[in-house]
């Protein structure tokens, strides 16, 4: 092996996606409605796409919230339909999404 040539890179790079949205909830009428819609949407984002989620805002306004969820993977590829996949999910359900923002910060490997 000539001394010139490199030796394969070990280094694993890893992708991180966050998204932020805000909902909004016209039909809402009050904010057990709201955080019953919320049990239930947060528990299907881990169940379906192992996001994490968390309320973020607007904690006491029972048509409006903020959520931040974030996914992990080695494909920034695959990361970025997943985003796409969830932000889809999320409108099919009985709200209107107002803001959407997503980053994707790549980790490299040693």
């Amino acid at each position: 092996m000539s001394s010139t040539r490199r030796k394969k890179s070990n280094r694993a790079d890893g992708y991180v996606g966050i998204l932020a949205v805000d909902i909004h909830f016209p039909e809402n009428g009050s904010l057990k409605d709201k955080r019953q819609f919320l049990r239930g949407l947060k528990a299907n984002l881990i169940r379906k796409f192992g996001a994490s989620v968390a309320e973020v805002g607007y904690h006491e306004l029972w048509q409006r919230t903020r959520l931040v969820l974030s996914l992990s993977s080695s494909s920034c590829s695959e990361l970025e339909q997943s985003l796409g996949r969830m932000v889809g999910f999320i409108e099919s359900r009985d709200c209107r999404l107002s803001t959407v923002q997503k980053e994707i910060i790549k980790m490299e490997g040693d």
